[in-house]
Order: C-alpha cells, then structure tokens, then sequence
C-alpha cells in the first residue's frame, strides 16, 4: 500500500557552506542539490569553484560550517569517512605500487576482516566487471594509465558503497583514452546502478557522461539540469561561455510580435530575430549567445534565413570531424563558425573568402544573466 510518502533522496545536500581562513569568499556557498538512487552526476566547473572542496564534504574529509548532508535520510555530521557508505576514488588513483591488481582490489575488503574466499570472490568478479581479470597477478607498474584508471575503479566499487565520487577520474588519460573511457564508466555505472558523482573542469567528459550536470562558479550553483538542457538554453553569460565555445551579442530589444524579438546588436552592426515567446519591454538589454555550429556558411546571400550577416574568414582550423572558422564581421567583430566535414574533399573555404552567414530565429539564446 502506497502511503503516500515520498522517499527521502539518495543523497541531499542541503544548502552547506564551507569558509577556509583567508578567503575572500566561501569556497561553498549555500549549495543545495538532491540526487537520485542510480544516477550519474556530475559538478562541473573551473579550478576553484568549490566543486573538489563539496566532495570532500561528502567523503567526510572536510566538514561543512553550515547547512547538512544527508545519505539516504541518515545526517553525515560526525560520521567519519571510513564510517561512511560512501567511497572515492582519486585523481592520482593512490595504487600501492608494491601490491598486485587483485592485492589493490581487495585491500579494503581485508581491511574489514572478510574471509579469504569472500575477497577473492568479490575481487574476481570486480577485476571481470572491469576486464582486468588477465591482469589479476601484475603490479601498477605494469599497466597502462587507462588500466590503472581501471583498477583504482574496482578497488572503490568492491566495497559496494551507496555512493561512488570521482574526482577528475580521467585526467590522467590521454584524449582517446578518455574518450573510451567515458563509455565504459558508463557501462559499469549502469551495471552495478551505484549513484556516481563526478567531479571535472571538462565539459565535454561531463555533458558525455552525465544524466545531470551541475555548473558551479564561486561556489555556487550556476545552472543544474540535463546535459543538453544546460549546452542549448544557458541561463548566465557564465554557463554559455563555459559550456562549449559560443559568440556573444550585446544588444537592445526593439519590439516583439507575440513570438519573435526584434534586437538591435550594435557590436554586429544589425538587427537579429530572436524566438522568445515570453516577450521582453521594448527598450530592454539583452545578451545573445549564439553557438557557432548553429551558424550556416555560404557565398551567397541566404534569403531563406531571417539573420544574415556578411564577413570575411580569418582563419580556417581543420579539427577531424569538425572545422573551425574565425570569420571577421565589418566592423572588426569575430565570429567563430563550426563546419562538420562531411566529405573527404578539403574545404572550399579560405583565408580571405567574402562570405556570407546566416541563423535561424530559433539559434540564438536570450541570456538572463
């Protein structure tokens, strides 16, 4: 019979602040956030925002000054980190270079004085899970960065704890490294359906590995929602400029016809339409942010799309799957353009080229901060 009853969320942080002596601001400020049973998160956000000191509140290797972090209802205040259901796993993965793969798996288990059957076979099925199996009887020193990454996985996830945090798990790993990495943390996350929380500044490894991400700046939380939530309609100048590149517009609302802005750009020379159906007062500023791959490149003169601009490339970056342009708008203002490379043919585009740009109503996004 249902009671009627919500349950509490798998781990609540309720607006916790953290001050360390000197500082100008609170590394915390105030941060609340509820996270389900089974869900992949994410903080993410520059070097000093306060994302590393909130997990180490949650691990309980820092205390908050205020505010209260509870796991499955239970308050963590005073609980130590061993007393914990929680694990972390480090940056630097902290191996014991003296101990085997399976040795490091199964350290913490005979820390907590489990038979010697119970730990192989925990630490067996672990180092499966993982694919390290083949690898049971070698030292870290043996292994690859990304079968190291593996291991110091398996040792945080032998344990079973409620929660796993993750603190830059990949920066350590070159960049095709990391991105096969991703899949399969992913793939184990949802295997063992363990809550993790990953800490990061790269918004690439959050966006692609998250169900939802937290942008902190400061200390607080800038924006919280579902990758492609927070990448298509940022809320702060902040968020758009972290969060992948973007052009920005400062600009003035002119009028607005129940579904569409008028908005003059002085910095672009122009005037753009801009889908907003809410509507803003006439007379209102407003900044755009205007990713570039929502941006279409061509030498003639769009007619089909409301804004056009006319300019002239800069440079041209060659990225694989992807080509950057820097194109310069009359007025002196750059624009960066992402073209997919669709053909194996080199791009048509030059240095030099008089081109023309255009975006829908739809492409730009009316920052509210």
């Amino acid at each position: 019979m249902n009671s009627g009853i919500a349950a509490p969320p798998h781990l609540a942080i309720d607006q916790v602040v953290k001050r360390f002596a000197g500082g100008v601001h609170a590394a915390v400020g105030g941060v609340s956030l509820n996270i389900a049973k089974g869900e992949f998160f994410a903080l993410l956000g520059p070097s000093g925002c306060g994302k590393t000191t909130l997990l180490r509140m949650l691990a309980g290797f820092e205390s908050p000054d205020e505010g209260r972090i509870l796991i499955d209802g239970a308050d963590m205040k005073g609980v130590p980190p061993y007393a914990r259901p929680v694990n972390m796993m480090f940056q630097s993965y902290a191996l014991f270079p003296h101990m085997s793969v399976a040795e490091n798996v199964g350290f913490g288990l005979k820390q907590e004085k489990l038979s010697r059957s119970q730990i192989e076979s925990r630490v067996a099925a672990m180092l499966d899970l993982v694919k390290l199996a083949p690898h049971a009887g070698r030292k870290p020193a043996q292994l690859s960065g990304g079968e190291r990454q593996r291991v110091a996985l398996a040792r945080a996830l032998v344990k079973e704890p409620k929660l796993l945090l993750l603190d830059e798990p990949l920066a350590a790993l070159d960049r095709k490294l990391r991105e096969e990495t991703r899949f399969e943390l992913v793939r184990i996350q949802q295997r063992v359906g363990i809550t993790f929380l990953v800490v990061t500044h790269d918004q690439e490894e959050a966006l692609s590995m998250a169900q939802r991400v937290a942008v902190m700046n400061q200390g607080k939380i800038a924006q919280l929602g579902e990758p492609r939530e927070v990448y298509e309609h940022p809320q702060s100048r902040f968020v758009a400029e972290f969060i992948g590149g973007v052009n920005l517009f400062d600009g003035c609302v002119i009028g607005h016809d129940g579904r569409h802005l008028t908005v003059s750009c002085a910095d672009a020379e122009a005037m753009f339409a801009v889908e907003y159906p809410e509507g803003l007062a006439a007379g209102a500023d407003v900044t755009l942010a205007l990713r570039p791959e929502k941006i279409e490149v061509s030498m003639q003169k769009p007619q089909e799309l409301p804004n056009r601009l006319s300019g002239t490339v800069r440079a041209v970056a060659f990225r694989g799957e992807a080509s950057s342009c820097e194109v310069e708008l009359p007025n002196g203002k750059l624009l960066r353009v992402t073209l997919s490379n669709t053909a194996r043919a080199a791009p048509s585009l030059r240095a030099g080229d008089a081109v023309w740009l255009g975006f829908a109503s739809s492409a730009p996004v009316v920052l509210k901060s």
